[in-house]
């Protein structure tokens, strides 16, 4: 991939930011994504009047279809670890989780795999009717790597956790949120007016009143931080064996990371592999 911006940051107001990712034909997650991201991280964390961030994407399909299966892996093993000490594609993750701003994404269409670690970070996440989450990685011989694992035990519950991880299935909007993977549907075009009046609500507030009130939120289920460097580790271990090979090419054949094919339907193109 190229090194171009892949996100625009608008401001609507000092504080009220929203980020738009407008990444090639699907939205993919690459390592020029995970380099941006951490600029724009250390913009929010160190924002004094920054209350609320407001993620979308430009493509109506494609929220974040998931990690690009064809990054430079040498380039994604000789980053350097962020401000953690973590990987930065998992320090990110951690980051996001923990920014004094209010992070919330509006989801509209397709967002699996990294794509889907990315929204589990943000603290709220409304849907359009079209939207379809999902973590697919078992099937083609990973374990997720962005800790989707302690992100939906504590969201879903243990056992719909496993339902979503282990059947690497797509979950369309309407049992994403009777899950709680996502908070709420809204009805067609009206995901992207109800998202700027609640985030324009929150930016109203006192920042001190939002940020402690956050933190205090977190601290009541918290994600220890080494959670999320052992499911980098066990993802690197896992994703990209031999034995698995043919799994990620036949999904290439049927249109994987092409608007059209097999990121339509993900899910169903995963349990065809079998």
């Amino acid at each position: 991939m190229s090194n171009e911006t892949q996100f625009r940051t608008d401001v609507v107001s000092p504080s009220y930011w929203k980020v738009t990712f407008t990444n090639g034909p699907v939205n993919l997650i690459d390592v020029d994504t995970i380099e941006q991201l951490a600029e724009l991280l250390t913009r929010i964390e160190q924002d004094p009047d920054l209350t609320v961030v407001v993620f979308r994407s430009e493509n109506p399909d494609f929220f974040m279809a998931h990690w690009d299966f064809l990054a430079d892996t040498a380039r994604v093993a000789a980053m350097k670890p962020g401000p953690s000490g973590l990987h930065p594609y998992a320090d990110n993750l951690l980051r996001l989780g923990k920014v004094p701003a209010v992070t919330i994404s509006a989801i509209d269409g397709r967002v699996r795999g990294a794509g889907s670690e990315f929204v589990l970070s943000t603290d709220i996440r409304f849907a359009g009717p079209n939207a379809v989450l999902g973590q697919f990685e078992v099937g083609v011989g990973a374990v997720p790597g962005g800790n989707p694992m302690g992100r939906l035990a504590r969201l879903v519950g243990r056992g719909r956790a496993m339902e979503i991880l282990l059947g690497g299935d797509d979950f369309p909007a309407q049992l994403a949120a009777e899950y709680g993977y996502v908070n709420r549907i809204l009805p067609e075009g009206e995901l992207d007016d109800f998202v700027d009046t609640f985030a324009r609500r929150i930016a109203g507030f006192d920042k001190v009143a939002v940020t402690g009130t956050k933190h205090l939120t977190d601290s009541a289920a918290p994600i220890p931080t080494e959670e999320f460097g052992t499911a980098l580790t066990t993802y690197f271990a896992t994703a990209g064996r031999p034995e698995n090979a043919h799994r990620a090419q036949r999904l290439f054949e049927r249109g994987l990371q092409q608007p059209n094919g097999a990121e339509l339907d993900l899910g169903r193109q995963i349990a065809d592999l079998g």
